[in-house]
């Protein structure tokens, strides 16, 4: 077994990076059987983004903060470990904006496509599903789409449904909504295609982010998932990202 060690910045993750691959052994990237990612979440997202094109399978382990995303650090019995892993299947969304000057940009979300008010002003946003307006006019700070993966991330900080990592489902979760007051989002089909209309789109800016990637001044935002593209994520055996999606429901 080839193991690839990426680590973010942080000291304990460098620290650990250094003394897994003396231990283990390195190999580059693109001639690893398993990459394995040291550090936080966010880490995670950057090497799911890096090499997914790949069809890399990526194993991490938590040498960040958070670390929903992460297994627990440990520098024994690793190919012992990898070798008992579950394996989760992950589908991102894939995002088409439009901005102010004509340009349309793609980027793919493995957690979640959010639209935010880029000025003191709220938004104001029409929301189609499947080419149906079902809100012809929504006032909010912004709106996010989140896979069943990411529902757990900004999805439920800002009060939304927590899915089940194998449902068929996405969350629409609405952020700081205004009016309609009471609308707290929906839960959609996974083969929903989500359409966004910024109104006003030169008094009431609006940007549009997948995962990390930022476009700013946008009019029109599609969200859909891409069954065509998936990451191989690894979990240590009797902590699959099921039992922890499942685990965080009942946390208070």
């Amino acid at each position: 077994m080839k193991l690839a060690f990426i680590a973010s910045d942080a000291p304990e993750a460098q620290s650990a990076a250094t003394t897994l691959r003396d231990r283990y052994g390195h190999v580059e990237p693109a001639e690893a059987d398993i990459i394995v990612a040291l550090g936080g979440d966010g880490l995670m997202l950057q090497a799911v983004h890096r090499f997914v094109s790949d069809g890399k399978t990526i194993y991490g382990m938590n040498r960040g903060s958070v670390g929903f995303l992460m297994n627990e650090y440990g520098e024994e019995g690793l190919p012992e470990r990898l070798e008992r892993a579950t394996v989760a299947k992950i589908h991102p969304l894939r995002m088409t904006a439009s901005d102010i000057d004509g340009r349309d940009h793609q980027a793919l979300a493995f957690n979640e496509v959010s639209l935010f008010r880029q000025t003191y002003q709220a938004a104001k946003l029409q929301i189609s599903v499947d080419g149906k307006i079902r809100l012809e006019e929504l006032i909010c700070d912004g709106i996010l789409v989140s896979t069943p993966a990411g529902s757990t991330a900004y999805n439920l900080s800002a009060q939304g449904p927590i899915l089940p990592l194998n449902s068929p489902l996405l969350a629409l979760t609405p952020l700081s909504a205004f009016r309609p007051r009471r609308w707290r989002g929906a839960i959609l089909p996974h083969e929903a295609k989500v359409e966004i209309v910024v109104i006003e789109e030169h008094k009431r800016p609006v940007s549009a982010v997948a995962d990390h990637t930022e476009f700013r001044d946008v009019t029109v935002v599609s969200v859909e998932e891409d069954q065509s593209i998936s990451v191989n994520m690894l979990f240590d055996e009797g902590h699959s990202l099921e039992e922890r999606v499942l685990r965080e429901q009942f946390l208070y």
